[in-house]
């Protein structure tokens, strides 16, 4: 990570600095008394133990403590047994350092390397492992909660990929309960660099809450094959990433369920679990987290919205355990809005593109209606084929 940010530091609060505790990191002081010159000095080490003693006295002595960048991830999975410090606080400090590796790829006037992208993924996983330490408990309800007490800032792209992360970590938990750390940090790592081909498209129109214009909007719906392309062209190799689950939910997340999506207009079960996933975080955060730019909708109706979109745009399995797990609600009365299949959680919308609904139609009972969306015997969760027994 050095060789990325050179021999640099970050600032820590007081409160989340570990106590009664091996200290997994380095504390420093910035000694200069010159603006523009610093001088960091370290006042104790990795593995020593402090006491609330110790730290009242280095409140007492110095105006901020700073530990190596080097050493963020130690610092971040310190933090789920920091007491007395609220989960958001913490969630906070997760959220700021997942920003400073994302602002690594997607900031303009960055040089875009192989080692740029490699070295902020690997930041980006040790994000991602803190996410579900702290979420450990958390069910889909709590972790909205959560997300609605945090801070946002004027760059859409941060702050909805590090919810949808957070979502798809809690979505992958309640749809398998039984899931492994592997693939929970898969999941999330998947979500939080799902429009990682975004750094392809101009900021202008990325961060544009407005419509759209038809060429525009064209140009967003590359950004999945721009993000195949970028992991493709920059051959990475980051210890516990398996880049092909990631390539995927980058590539996927797109697709719709009956195959009206894109790129590819994949449907069903061959779209990867972890981009079905996806897909209902996505969507669940673009309606229900308030930003600055549009009113959100309550947990109700958003997931009365996205029922209209179930078996169409997101897997309807998935979405069950989804509003099973986030709200006891009665789904029965369905709403009297609807969003278009094409309608893009990615984008920040100054008015959420709500269109009229079309008279119900009967369902036509054929063969083809009866088996839509049953898991079919040929494929498996995540969207592989099964071999034919020869």
């Amino acid at each position: 990570m050095d060789s990325l940010f050179g021999k640099s530091y970050f600032s820590v609060s007081f409160d989340l600095v570990l106590i009664d505790k091996n200290l997994p990191y380095d504390l420093y002081i910035n000694s200069s008394s010159h603006v523009h010159r610093d001088k960091f000095v370290r006042i104790f080490p990795m593995n020593g133990r402090l006491n609330r003693q110790d730290l009242e006295e280095f409140r007492q002595k110095y105006h901020q403590l700073y530990i190596l960048e080097s050493q963020r991830d130690f610092y971040l999975r310190s933090l789920v047994e920091c007491e007395g410090v609220s989960d958001k606080d913490k969630v906070e400090v997760i959220k700021d350092s997942a920003i400073v590796y994302l602002n690594k790829v997607f900031t303009p006037d960055k040089e875009f390397t192989t080692e740029v992208l490699g070295e902020a993924i690997s930041g980006c996983r040790d994000s991602v492992e803190s996410m579900i330490d702290m979420l450990e408990d958390y069910s889909i309800q709590d972790v909205k909660k959560l997300i609605g007490s945090l801070s946002f800032h004027d760059f859409y792209t941060y702050d909805h990929s590090i919810n949808v992360s957070m979502y798809c970590i809690s979505i992958l938990k309640a749809f398998k309960p039984k899931s492994k750390r592997e693939e929970l940090i898969m999941a999330g790592l998947g979500g939080l660099l799902h429009d990682l081909g975004k750094i392809k498209i101009p900021t202008h129109i990325i961060n544009n809450p407005g419509s759209l214009s038809e060429e525009e909007f064209a140009e967003i719906k590359k950004h999945p094959d721009y993000g195949l392309g970028l992991l493709n062209e920059n051959h990475v190799d980051t210890p516990g990433v398996d880049f092909e689950i990631i390539r995927r939910i980058i590539h996927e997340h797109h697709e719709n369920y009956n195959g009206t999506g894109y790129p590819q207009k994949m449907n069903g079960k061959d779209i990867h679990l972890y981009a079905r996933i996806c897909a209902i975080a996505d969507f669940f955060d673009a309606i229900t987290t308030k930003r600055s730019y549009h009113e959100v909708l309550s947990v109700e109706e958003a997931l009365k919205v996205m029922a209209r979109a179930s078996g169409r745009k997101i897997d309807p399995e998935i979405f069950d355990v989804f509003v099973k797990s986030i709200k006891k609600i009665d789904l029965k009365e369905k709403s009297t809005q609807m969003l278009a299949d094409d309608f893009d959680p990615c984008q920040p919308h100054n008015v959420l593109p709500f269109q009229p609904i079309e008279r119900e139609r009967k369902a036509v009972n054929t063969e083809k209606d009866n088996n839509f969306g049953k898991v079919s015997g040929g494929d498996d969760l995540f969207g592989k084929k099964k071999k034919k027994a020869s």
